[in-house]
C-alpha cells in the first residue's frame, strides 16, 4: 500500500508493506522467513540495478523501518518475538511497539517496557535508536532523548472518529469510563512515533539502511559469489562507520594528550617540591652553622673577657704578703 504524502511543498512516497497473519499458525518455526526473504530480495534487486552499465535510474524500493508489534501481555517478550527480531535486525532498522497499549494501566505499561528492553539487551537485539553527536543543537539532543525515553513505542490505533465532551470528534476509542485519543500524548505515543518516521528521523533511517545495513548485506553477497576485494587497490569504506573511528581516535589522542600534560604537571610538581626541600636543607645547614660560628665567637668572647678582668684587677697586700699580719695562737700548745 502506497500513498503520496506532501507537506510544505516536499513530496514523499510512503509504502507500507503489511504481513497479515504473521505468528498465527500453530508452528510458528520459520513464520519470519517470508518477511526475510522478501528484505533480502529487495536488496537484491538494488544490487543489479547498481552493477548495470547504465545506472541513471536506480528504483529504490528497500525497506527503511520494520514496525514490530508486540502484543500487551504484560510478561516478557514471546519466543516468536525473539527469533524474529534475532533474524531481521541486520537486515532492517527495527522499531517495536507495544499493540493496544489502552489494554494496560500506566503502571504496567511502564513495567512492560522495562521488560522488553531488558530482552532485547539480553538476546543483543539491535533496535533503531536515535544518536546525538556533538554538531546537534540542545533542541534535538532534548527530543532525542525525549524519543529514546519511549522506546518501545506505546500506540492505540482507531480508524473511527468518535465525538468528544467537548463536542469536537477526534480519532479514539470510547468507553464507558472515557476515550482514548490516538493523537494524544498524553495517552499513547503514536505521535513520537510519527514523527519520528515522518519527520525528524526519517533521513537517518534511510541512511542507516543505505550505509550500514545494505552495505553489510552487499558485501556478503559479493563474498559469497566469489568476489575477491583488493584492499591495496580500492577500500570501500562506511561513512558512518569512517566517522565512529575518527571520532574514538580524536578521544583516543585527547586522552593521551590530557596523559601527557598529567605527567609533566607531576613531574614539574615533584621537580619544585625538590627544590623546595633542597633550599629548605640549605637554609637549615647554613642556620646551624651559623649559629655554631656565633656560639664559637661568645666562648672566645667570654674567655677574653675573664682574662681582661683578672689583668685589671688590682693586687691587695695580702694578696701580696699572706702570712705577714696574723697573729700567733698563744694557745697552740693546748
Amino acid at each position: 500500500m502506497s500513498a503520496d504524502i506532501q507537506e510544505s511543498g516536499v513530496k514523499l512516497r510512503l509504502t507500507v508493506v503489511d504481513t497479515p497473519g504473521f505468528g498465527d499458525s500453530i508452528n510458528n518455526e520459520d513464520a519470519w522467513q517470508p518477511i526475510l526473504e522478501n528484505i533480502e530480495s529487495r536488496f537484491d534487486a538494488y544490487l543489479a540495478q547498481e552493477n548495470r552499465v547504465n545506472r541513471s535510474k536506480i528504483s529504490d524500493n528497500r525497506i527503511d523501518a520494520v514496525i514490530y508489534f508486540i502484543k500487551p501481555t504484560g510478561h516478557c517478550l514471546r519466543v516468536i518475538d525473539i527469533e524474529f527480531m534475532k533474524r531481521l535486525h541486520t537486515k532492517v532498522n527495527l522499531i517495536p511497539i507495544v499493540a493496544k497499549a489502552d489494554t494496560l494501566t500506566a503502571s504496567e505499561l511502564e513495567q512492560f517496557k522495562a521488560k522488553i528492553l531488558a530482552d532485547i539487551n539480553y538476546h543483543g537485539i539491535q533496535i533503531f535508536k536515535p544518536v546525538s553527536d556533538e554538531f546537534d543543537d540542545p533542541e534535538t539532543v532534548a527530543e532525542n532523548r525525549e524519543i529514546l525515553s519511549k522506546i518501545p513505542f506505546a500506540v492505540v490505533g482507531s480508524e473511527k472518529l468518535v465525538e468528544h465532551p467537548n463536542g469536537t470528534m477526534v480519532r479514539g476509542r470510547s468507553y464507558p469510563w472515557g476515550i482514548i485519543e490516538v493523537e494524544s500524548e498524553e495517552h499513547n505515543d503514536f505521535i513520537k512515533l510519527r514523527q519520528m518516521l515522518l519527520r525528524s528521523h526519517m533521513e537517518e533511517l534511510k541512511d542507516t539502511t543505505d550505509m550500514v545495513l545494505y552495505e553489510n548485506y552487499r558485501t556478503q553477497k559479493l563474498l559469497s559469489m566469489g568476489h575477491v576485494q583488493d584492499n591495496n587497490v580500492f577500500r570501500e569504506f562506511n561513512p558512518l562507520v569512517q566517522v565512529e573511528e575518527e571520532r574514538r581516535a580524536h578521544e583516543g589522542k585527547m586522552q593521551k594528550m590530557e596523559g601527557e600534560m598529567a605527567a609533566v604537571f607531576q613531574q614539574k610538581v615533584q621537580e619544585k617540591e625538590s627544590k623546595l626541600k633542597l633550599s629548605e636543607e640549605e637554609l637549615y645547614a647554613r642556620h646551624k652553622d651559623m649559629k655554631t660560628v656565633l656560639e664559637k665567637q661568645r666562648s672566645e668572647l667570654e674567655d677574653k673577657k675573664k682574662r681582661a678582668e683578672a689583668t685589671a684587677r688590682p693586687i691587695t697586700p695580702m694578696e701580696q704578703h699572706p702570712t705577714k699580719g696574723k697573729k700567733k695562737n698563744i694557745f697552740s700548745g693546748f
